[in-house]
């Protein structure tokens, strides 16, 4: 491809000016459609979606789901599968996030409306949030990972588990396996924490995965520590497999993907998307305002070093972005 058959957008971040965060992308022909955790329609409807046709602007479309349950809704992520859109989230069915259980709904549009399938995805795993569905290029097989805490032994906390997902997408077929747990002190979220009826002395948080594939390798990107903090940011684990074994070999580095800074807290919650000719890569993360108020959507380039995925962010300046 020439130069001139390149498309170049500018951009500055955030890209979308209102809530959005836990924020996912999904690539459809050569439209962006972006689907968040944020605040409920006027009718109560759940995740707003965006629409995009180079990354930068964005234009609200509405919201993607009548509301499964009477309380909190969250990180919306779709999968596009014989002509049909999966959207995985979870739901609290009580006043507490406790009760969030993964579920999906379908549609056959990726505008929506969905419609929820009516069942729990993993009933029995407990609080559990941040689904995220894979389609495995080497067997064709779709994977769910998702984040679920873990109180039987340490270290106790927040981390990644993976289930095989049914042909028909709204099921699982056996028993969960777990993909990563903390092992390094900026992991931790919070030290002498009262949860769940007892204290921890070191609560840990890994949160947010996405799985990328390259070169024979499966690569999980995670959010990890304690968002308000310098140390959080997003970390990679690497496996032969997407059931594992994963290793998390550079955790001892930090969060060696995408990292906060003062100008810009939290960025975390990272999908990635392709660019228009399917070669480009682009992080897209939620980040919290200066103020701590809101989570908003932002993007950068996400490029292969010898150490695994980087990405050239989080910035706050105006960028050129090559959808090559």
């Amino acid at each position: 491809m020439t130069r001139a058959q390149q498309t170049v957008t500018t951009y500055r971040n955030p890209v979308y000016p209102n809530y959005f965060a836990d924020p996912f992308v999904l690539k459809v022909g050569e439209e962006y459609w972006a689907y968040g955790t944020g605040p409920a329609d006027e009718k109560g409807w759940q995740f707003p979606v965006l629409r995009s046709r180079d990354l930068a602007q964005w234009e609200y479309v509405g919201h993607a789901l009548q509301p499964a349950t009477p309380f909190f809704h969250w990180a919306p992520e779709v999968a596009h599968h014989q002509g049909r859109f999966y959207l995985y989230y979870s739901a609290s069915d009580v006043q507490s996030d406790e009760g969030h259980r993964l579920r999906v709904a379908i549609s056959e549009t990726p505008a929506g409306p969905f419609k929820d399938s009516g069942n729990l995805l993993i009933p029995d795993s407990g609080f559990s949030i941040d689904a995220h569905p894979f389609r495995d290029p080497v067997s064709g097989k779709w994977f769910l990972f998702y984040a679920a805490d873990f109180t039987e032994d340490q270290p106790y906390g927040t981390g990644l588990a993976v289930a095989e997902l049914n042909d028909d997408l709204v099921r699982v077929k056996v028993k969960s396996r777990v993909v990563l747990r903390a092992s390094c002190p900026w992991q931790i979220y919070e030290r002498d924490r009262d949860y769940k009826g007892r204290v921890w002395k070191a609560w840990n948080c890994l949160e947010g995965p996405f799985v990328l594939f390259r070169e024979g390798k499966y690569y999980c990107l995670y959010s990890g520590g304690a968002w308000h903090t310098e140390n959080y940011g997003v970390g990679f684990a690497v496996a032969d497999h997407p059931l594992g074994p994963w290793r998390d070999d550079f955790a001892e580095r930090g969060p060696v993907v995408l990292r906060a800074t003062k100008e810009v807290p939290g960025p975390g919650h990272a999908s990635v998307t392709a660019g228009l000719g399917d070669r480009s890569l682009v992080l897209v993360y939620h980040a919290w305002n200066v103020e701590r108020t809101m989570r908003r959507l932002c993007i950068d380039p996400l490029r292969w070093t010898e150490d695994g995925p980087k990405c050239d962010g989080p910035s706050t300046d105006e960028r050129t972005l090559t959808l090559a």
